[in-house]
């Protein structure tokens, strides 16, 4: 592609010599797993976030796991969730082994939709996992006014550094879960995930079973039943390199947004940016009828693209059979065959977008008078 839709090794080669430097020390130092990066990027983690700590774990569907479990979620629960998400947000609720209820989406967010879920509550109900999709919060003080007495676990796999109402998403549930795989707005080099919150009991218990319910002074004894989900010193040591710049690529991202926005024909609907929310563009996501035949005019004009997500969990194969339930979806099945995205990182040039926005212009140019 001459416009790739992602570009991991730039995002590299743009922080080298601290990313290198990092590592160096952590090879030299001789000390692997769970040493002084993890414990200083927990503490990094957390202020960034706004909450009061973080437990570093092997990946986002390990944070959700771990969080669910550590709130006692299991057999005979129900989880309410949307089925417009990464399969990893349904994967770590079925895990437990609690039901994985799935619910519409708001039609210009994607993001949980709060009459939705009011609809959806029922007396096995004992916590919901609202996405902040595509770097967009979800409407968190809707979701928490349906949702009093119930257990709230924030996904913002896709939402470092978004805000709502002037706070960082994460801070307002229970608990809060974040991927580092590669592509996020923060990526490691490898897998790597973090539990974050205010609530300090609940993230010992998360701590605890993130390395078979060991203590510190009771190393091989397992306090509980855990599992193996250790961040490790590498991924730690280059997560604070690039949490460091983090503000920064998020600024960029949104004002490579902006410029798509402006550019992009009317004719396609763009993302939004609701009142009081900052958007942190993970991906930067339009929609249109022809999606199919759009990608295809983009991919020969050299412009690479992703679907994020070309089809509803509630309609894959292995949960299809009684694996979840869902109620009513119709903004979500739309969704799923309209959204295109396009290509977003901090790397990419204004001249790519440019680029990028005329390739749009014209392949929808070609679809209306074909």
């Amino acid at each position: 592609m001459n416009i790739p839709f992602n570009e991991l090794r730039s995002g590299y080669l743009a922080h080298q010599a601290e990313i290198d430097a990092a590592v160096r020390a952590v090879l030299e130092s001789g000390w692997y797993i769970l040493g002084r990066e993890t414990a200083a990027f927990e503490v990094e983690f957390a202020a960034f976030c706004g909450v009061a700590g973080c437990v570093g774990v092997n990946s986002g569907t390990d944070a959700l796991y771990l969080a669910l479990c550590a709130c006692n979620i299991g057999p005979g629960d129900e989880v309410i969730t949307v089925a417009h998400t990464a399969v990893a947000t349904v994967a770590a609720i079925r895990m437990t082994g609690a039901t994985p209820v799935l619910v519409d989406i708001d039609p210009h967010t994607y993001t949980m939709s709060p009459a939705a879920l009011a609809q959806a509550i029922t007396p096995a109900t004992r916590a919901v996992i609202p996405v902040h999709l595509y770097g967009h919060p979800a409407d968190m003080d809707a979701i928490l006014d349906v949702a009093k007495g119930l257990i709230i676990i924030e996904d913002c796999a896709q939402a470092h550094g978004a805000r709502y109402k002037g706070r960082p998403v994460g801070s307002f549930g229970d608990l809060a879960c974040y991927s580092f795989y590669p592509t996020k707005n923060l990526g490691a080099s490898g897998d790597g995930g973090a539990v974050t919150g205010n609530n300090l009991e609940l993230l010992e218990k998360v701590r605890l079973l993130r390395e078979y319910g060991w203590t510190p002074q009771a190393r091989y004894i397992s306090q509980v039943e855990g599992i193996n989900s250790r961040l490790d010193e590498l991924q730690a040591a280059i997560l604070r390199v690039r949490l460091r710049h983090l503000d920064a690529e998020n600024e960029r991202r949104r004002t490579l947004a902006a410029l798509y926005s402006e550019l992009l024909p009317d004719g396609l609907k763009k993302p939004v940016e609701l009142v009081d929310c900052r958007h942190v563009y993970h991906l930067y996501v339009v929609q249109h009828s022809n999606r199919d035949d759009l990608r295809a005019r983009l991919a020969d004009a050299g412009v690479g693209t992703g679907i994020h997500y070309p089809a509803p969990v509630h309609l894959q194969p292995a949960y299809m059979y009684g694996q979840v339930r869902a109620h009513a979806l119709p903004v979500t099945e739309q969704a799923a065959q309209e959204v295109l995205s396009l290509p977003m990182y901090p790397t990419l040039t204004e001249m790519q977008v440019r680029t990028v926005a005329a390739a749009v212009a014209k392949a929808l140019q070609e679809i209306e008078h074909r």
